[in-house]
Order: C-alpha cells, then sequence, then structure tokens
C-alpha cells in the first residue's frame, strides 16, 4: 500500500529579497516559520520558535556552519540549529520543526502537509 501526502506550498517572498547566509520570518498555515537562504540554491526552514529562549526568533539568527553542516544560531543564547534536521547542538534532544522550501519562478515556497 502506497501513502500519498498532499502538500500544500505558500508563498512567503521573493528568493531576490533574501540575502545569502541570511533568514526571514513567514506565517504559514498559522505557524511561524524561518526561511534561511544558505548559498546559491541551498534553502532551509524551520520553526520560528527557540525552545531554549522560548521566543521566536531563530529567523534573525546567524547563519554558518558547524563542522561543514549548515546552522543557524539563535540570536538569544546561541544554541546551534542543524537547518536539515532541526537537531540543537547544544541540548540533547531539543529540536524544532522542519519545513520543505523551494524557490519557483523567483518566489520562495514553504510547504506543509
Amino acid at each position: 500500500m502506497t501513502v500519498s501526502i498532499e502538500r500544500t506550498w505558500t508563498a512567503v517572498c521573493p528568493a531576490s529579497a533574501v540575502p545569502e547566509f541570511s533568514g526571514v520570518a513567514a506565517l504559514v498555515d498559522g505557524e511561524q516559520v524561518a526561511v534561511f537562504h544558505v548559498d546559491g540554491s541551498n534553502w532551509h526552514a524551520l520553526s520560528n520558535w527557540d525552545p531554549c529562549s522560548g521566543a521566536a526568533v531563530l529567523s534573525r539568527g546567524i547563519v554558518g556552519d558547524s563542522g561543514g553542516i549548515p546552522v543557524v544560531a539563535s540570536p538569544v543564547y546561541k544554541d546551534r540549529f542543524e537547518l536539515a534536521t532541526g537537531r540543537c547542538l547544544e541540548h540533547e534532544g531539543v529540536q524544532v520543526t522542519v519545513y520543505s522550501v523551494r524557490v519557483r519562478s523567483g518566489v520562495v515556497e514553504v510547504g506543509s502537509s
């Protein structure tokens, strides 16, 4: 048996509005989502909620890498979250939601199911 999950895509902003190594916040299906442009065609989306500080601030974090793995460092306590998995590198078991993201016709879109 094959299960198919229908995905809804929400337009966030023009891709040109997000410089490399930065992020923006968007409201997707009532949830705050942080969308990050790492470089070139490398985009990621996470929950904007920082579970360590209790604030919706990850979109304002510092985008970089840790051992070659793209991360965002929260602007509050500098806890780092892997952009691909949402895993917090400083606190075992802490993770944020990861969203699908794509760029179509120059527009950044975030997927939700």
